[in-house]
């Protein structure tokens, strides 16, 4: 598995390294853009329920190192498969930016992602 989804070092930041901190979610870059998006994750089904369901991601995060997160997070076996829904209805190819799907499906300053263990939707 890729390093790329390691545990969050604080609740509610989801980070590339145990060595960055960021004290808040609406840090700004030199264009004015945040760099991080709120992300809400909420279970579809059977799945697990994170107890945090908010998480500040990079904008450049892949939705595949998205997926090792919170399988790891929530301790899947290695055999079980995850799948992550955008609008509750379509998977995003697992090269694509959170950054790009929050530009284009995101509402209220926020993107709306639902995980599931089984396909539920498209």
């Amino acid at each position: 598995m890729s390093d790329n989804a390691e545990a969050p070092t604080e609740i509610h930041k989801y980070e590339s390294s145990a060595q960055q901190s960021v004290t808040d979610t609406g840090d700004t870059g030199s264009t004015g853009e945040k760099k991080k998006i709120d992300v809400l994750l909420k279970a579809v089904g059977d799945t697990p329920i994170m107890k945090t369901k908010k998480w500040a991601v990079e904008r450049g995060r892949t939705v595949q190192s998205l997926s090792q997160f919170i399988s790891r997070f929530l301790k899947l076996e290695p055999s079980e498969q995850l799948f992550i829904y955008v609008n509750q209805s379509f998977a995003p190819s697992p090269d694509q930016e959170v950054g790009v799907l929050f530009e284009c499906f995101g509402s209220d300053g926020k993107l709306v992602l639902h995980y599931c263990k089984s396909q539920a939707w498209g």
